[in-house]
């Protein structure tokens, strides 16, 4: 692999594992175990003690553990923002003039940046379900970015729609489809979960199998969507039955993710919410897009005859 290659696949790699330590954080109750930003509890270390906390901030406020999860965090999205800035530089030096690898990575980097700002007001508006989704959202444009970028580094240009033949017309269709429908449902279940925590705040004895019954329409739709992107996935696999083996594997890879998000999102339906599975749940679900979106993209670079 050239060096572009291998710092894209890394870095993309690194930020899908970057979703799901968010999904970690915000399972664990430490969204806002630091309540400030970009320091925390005004000090660019955590406290490891109550008497290390400035006078102007109330000792109630902090909690050595979730503290230090947010901070790891937060040192993580540092980690991967140097990552997503290295491969923006070796994709000028390498693929300046290949508009398909430079500009996403490019696009990549400032939402990165834009990210860094906006995890600040998060912060500030103390998870406001809104803040949240839209940062959950901007998340998964920069992997699709990211992905997008990489895989031109590795394949031709893509082929135009109208020269496939039918059967790969309709996978790379429906794959734009689940997409759709996958994203709708990411923003439904961000909303579920933003609201979950505002009744966590303002009802806390409210018993946590009963929190989604108080979250209402909202949480139907996650699920019938939920259930609408489980079996479209499993139609990816069927218009794939006849193709090349990759996208026989990427499809049903993916129809296996799509299996086990919707199952960890039964159990936490049924389960009241078992942090475990909350982690799953936004881990399969980002990987499962990515997957869809990988198939997206293969399904018009890949020739008829590849294996």
């Amino acid at each position: 692999m050239t060096r572009f290659q291998k710092l894209a696949l890394a870095t993309t790699l690194a930020t899908f594992l970057l979703i799901a330590v968010g999904g970690f954080v915000r399972a664990a109750g430490a969204g806002l175990g630091c309540p400030d930003w970009p320091k925390c509890f005004d000090r660019w270390t955590p406290p490891t003690d109550i008497s290390q906390l400035p006078p102007h901030i109330d000792p109630a406020l902090f909690n050595f553990k979730l503290a230090w999860i947010e901070y790891i965090n937060r040192l993580i999205g540092v980690v991967i923002g140097f990552l997503i800035f290295a491969t923006a530089i070796v994709a000028w030096r390498d693929h300046r003039h290949q508009r398909r690898i430079f500009l996403p990575t490019v696009a990549a980097l400032l939402l990165v940046a834009f990210q860094g700002w906006f995890g600040g007001q998060v912060v500030r508006y103390e998870l406001d379900p809104r803040f949240v989704t839209v940062h959950l959202f901007v998340a998964l444009v920069i992997v699709f970015l990211l992905l997008y970028a990489t895989l031109n580094g590795f394949f031709a240009a893509p082929m135009p729609l109208r020269t496939l033949p039918a059967r790969r017309r309709r996978l790379a269709l429906w794959t734009h489809i689940v997409i759709a429908v996958s994203l709708v449902q990411v923003v439904l279940g961000a909303l579920v979960r933003g609201n979950i925590d505002l009744l966590i705040e303002n009802m806390p004895q409210l018993a946590r199998h009963l929190l989604l019954e108080e979250v209402g329409l909202l949480d139907y739709l996650h699920r019938d969507t939920g259930l609408l992107v489980w079996c479209a996935c499993w139609v990816l696999v069927w218009c794939a039955r006849f193709d090349v083996p990759t996208l026989r594997r990427t499809t049903l890879l993916t129809a296996l993710l799509a299996t086990v998000q919707f199952s960890a999102g039964l159990g936490l339906a049924y389960l009241a919410l078992p942090p475990a599975l909350q982690v799953v749940h936004i881990a399969c679900g980002s990987l499962l897009l990515g997957g869809v979106a990988t198939t997206a993209l293969l399904a018009t670079r890949l020739e008829l005859t590849s294996a």
